[in-house]
């Protein structure tokens, strides 16, 4: 499948700021399932991008933006192909180790309800690792809301868990939390996902990847309650939601900010072959 994502931010500013810095992890990289044909990251204002990756292996761009400065643009797109996996993920760039990734954050911190949920539907598996995450995926899933603006981007896991509804984040990072619980290395994946009922979305999609033992990393969306597919876009990964953030910058003046974000996520044409 051909997916074209189309990822546009843009800020005001009520007084002139002097300069600001911005940091995009947005950019994916290729792995077994998945080959970006072309991607650009563009800016409509006097500015510099320096283009790096992080710890984790994740493309980051770093971009200084030069006052004085009242509006500013960045702009993403490009086409990737993606194929289904079944969730596995091969080819990845591996910068940590596995154990990294049972790392408690502020975010993921286990509490005594999600350890409860974990070691219960552990306990209805068997203790076996893969039909637990399963059994994990689908139950969060099943307990859970998705409500738009139920959360904010600093809802813990334990908090979300408790009101029985949030976002893709706050799915994702119960599932990170429940299954680090049961001892299994698990990361936070922001990206995008190709939606059947439109292409103008809110924002990017979240999931989790976990490790499990002689299979590797399998990717989960508790939002949907189905392993990744290939409606699913992988960017960039982390502990947990701040770690893979798609944005997170500063600036210096500019009084009150503004911020407009428009995503369209659709299905490119590929060429056929005569």
């Amino acid at each position: 499948m051909r997916i074209k994502v189309r990822h546009e931010t843009r800020y005001t500013y009520d007084e002139p700021a002097s300069d600001a810095l911005q940091l995009l992890r947005m950019t994916p990289r290729p792995h077994e399932g998945q080959f970006v044909r072309r991607w650009r990251v563009t800016v409509d204002a006097d500015a510099r991008l320096d283009r790096s990756e992080d710890a984790y292996g994740n493309i980051t761009h770093l971009v200084f933006l030069h006052g004085p400065l009242t509006q500013a643009t960045i702009t993403i797109e490009g086409e990737v192909d993606t194929r289904d996996t079944n969730g596995f993920l091969r080819g990845g760039v591996e910068r940590q180790p596995a154990r990294l990734f049972l790392r408690e954050t502020a975010l993921t911190r286990l509490t005594p309800s999600l350890r409860r949920f974990a070691r219960e539907t552990s306990a209805g598996q068997g203790g076996d690792a893969l039909a637990t995450l399963h059994a994990l995926n689908r139950g969060i899933h099943k307990a859970m809301a998705f409500a738009i603006g139920s959360t904010k981007p600093e809802t813990t896991a334990g908090e979300a868990f408790e009101g029985k509804k949030g976002i893709c984040q706050d799915f994702a990072h119960i599932m990170l939390a429940t299954a680090r619980a049961l001892g299994l290395p698990a990361r936070y994946v922001s990206g995008y996902y190709l939606r059947t009922d439109r292409i103008d979305q809110e924002a990017g999609h979240a999931w989790a990847e976990v490790h499990v033992p002689r299979l590797g990393w399998i990717a989960f969306d508790p939002a949907h309650g189905i392993c990744t597919t290939e409606r699913h876009v992988r960017v960039a990964i982390g502990c947990d939601a701040r770690e893979a953030a798609a944005v997170r910058g500063a600036r210096v003046g500019g009084g009150a900010e503004g911020l407009d974000v428009a995503i369209h996520v659709e299905q490119g044409r590929a060429m056929i072959q005569e």
